[in-house]
């Protein structure tokens, strides 16, 4: 009875001591840590094994750092652009930049986001035309191939794609692939044994210290960006995969946005990417070299910024940009995303939208690839018709597109979806966009497919029966580790 007791005594140092942890060492806001308060009393020690394999705070530690970026003159042009734009000497290239210049500061400000001018974007909207152009790309290219996807399967498109690198590879172009541990589970190395059998490098992000176990599995690289000779870039939502061409029956037709850059905005993927790499390596980190950043022509009149976010971040970066993008609409707001689990603030920014009469209208899928996500959407979408917003459902199979469309006159087109996930626990990277057209031509896309999509009305909302209204009360309690 004694040792019942001694070992309860330790049990109950040990959660306290774990709950000091959470509450002191790692600063969370307040819902996170009593959602894990509560884990830790109602599980005791494996509370805190979920905790190690789930809760960890990055914030606090300086993942990303490269030293070369300080010969590209980033900082040198950021410290110009804040003082021209704080002094309102800054030499903005339309209206629409200075109508939104607020946006611009706080993205230089808080992501080192540099505005980046003369850009020339390609919009894709189908997996086969993406893949099509990309690997079109891929075959010209002369000197090097940066591609990084969250998700790269071995099947028919990730074979292909892995061949194509390889040929260009043996060609003496300089090939390296980046993916997630998680994302990616299902690959095994000898899957890239063409390509590194032709000097092709290939890296993890985050893997795996044992074969089932991840202390950083709730942190995963959702980024998609591919850069070629420094001169072509591409970020959006297609990741590697023949789902993503349509050829999965679960799914049907693939619906996603992605993008193809050239311009000055490539110099901030490129970047990004080596970020990344030279994070996920020990042995091959990337150097400055001029090849990665060649000179320029004008490409194009699109200005843009790339911006990153991820949990080691202070800032929720792209969900400050979707919120003051909101908060700045007078007329519309068009959204597409597969999971619609907004916070607090953003929720809020939406509803006081629709509240003082702006045209917010959604767009989600008909169908779910997470359940528990697919429902903790649907319960939000209540409180959205509640607010007057117009909600459509995707029927022409699967939409994955994360974008956001506020007057036709703005664009955000990237890698996060609306949720806690995206804005809190994975890497991503979202190109927000200053260019009439380019919003008119996304707009126009919207329209398209609402033809494709039936509105989900307040009254059929409330005609659901008792035991979908059980399963979204469960899931969107569950909606913040979702």
């Amino acid at each position: 009875m004694q040792i019942v007791t001694i070992i309860l005594g330790i049990i109950i140092l040990l959660n306290m001591s774990f709950a000091i942890v959470v509450i002191f060492r790692e600063r969370r806001d307040a819902s996170s840590s009593w959602a894990w308060l509560l884990v830790l009393f109602f599980i005791p020690l494996l509370g805190f094994v979920l905790y190690l394999l789930f809760g960890q705070n990055l914030s606090r530690y300086h993942m990303f750092q490269w030293e070369d970026r300080k010969k590209l003159g980033i900082d040198k042009l950021l410290t110009e652009q804040l003082e021209h734009i704080r002094d309102d000497t800054f030499d903005f290239r339309n209206e629409t930049e200075r109508q939104y210049k607020q946006l611009i500061y706080m993205h230089l400000m808080n992501n080192d986001a540099v505005l980046t001018p003369n850009n020339h974007v390609e919009l894709f909207t189908d997996g086969k035309a993406k893949f099509d152009r990309l690997f079109e790309d891929i075959e010209h290219a002369k000197d090097h191939i940066h591609l990084q996807y969250y998700i790269l399967k071995n099947d028919q498109l990730g074979k292909r794609l892995v061949e194509a690198l390889a040929k260009k590879a043996k060609q003496g172009v300089k090939v390296r692939v980046l993916y997630d541990d998680l994302g990616s589970r299902s690959l095994r190395k000898s899957f890239f044994a063409e390509l590194r059998a032709a000097q092709g490098e290939v890296e993890v992000f985050f893997p795996s210290k044992l074969r089932w176990i991840n202390l950083r599995l709730n942190y995963r690289n959702h980024r998609k960006l591919v850069i070629i000779d420094g001169r072509i870039g591409y970020v959006g939502g297609f990741n590697v995969g023949d789902e993503y061409l349509g050829l999965d029956p679960k799914f049907g037709y693939w619906r996603d946005t992605h993008l193809r850059i050239q311009g000055f905005a490539v110099f901030a993927i490129q970047t990004r990417f080596i970020l990344d790499w030279n994070q996920a390596t020990h042995k091959r980190k990337i150097p400055y070299l001029q090849e990665h950043f060649p000179k320029l022509s004008f490409e194009g009149d699109s200005s843009l910024q790339i911006v990153t976010s991820g949990p080691d971040s202070e800032w929720e970066q792209i969900k400050h940009g979707y919120i003051k993008m909101i908060s700045a609409a007078k007329k519309t707001i068009l959204i597409q995303t597969p999971y619609f689990i907004p916070d607090a603030s953003l929720l809020d920014a939406l509803k006081i939208a629709c509240l003082s009469g702006v045209d917010v209208k959604l767009m989600i899928p008909n169908k779910p690839d997470h359940p528990f996500v697919y429902w903790a959407t649907m319960s939000y979408i209540g409180e959205m018709l509640t607010s007057g917003a117009t909600v459509y459902i995707y029927e022409n199979g699967f939409i994955h597109a994360k974008t956001i469309v506020v007057d036709n006159d703005i664009s955000s087109v990237g890698t996060a979806n609306i949720d806690v996930r995206s804005f809190k626990l994975n890497f991503e990277v979202n190109a927000f966009m200053y260019d009439a057209e380019i919003a008119k031509n996304l707009a126009d896309v919207f329209q398209e497919d609402i033809a494709r999509s039936k509105e989900l009305t307040l009254e059929a909302y409330h005609q659901r029966g008792r035991w979908i209204k059980c399963k979204e009360s469960v899931s969107r309690l569950l909606s913040p580790i979702l």
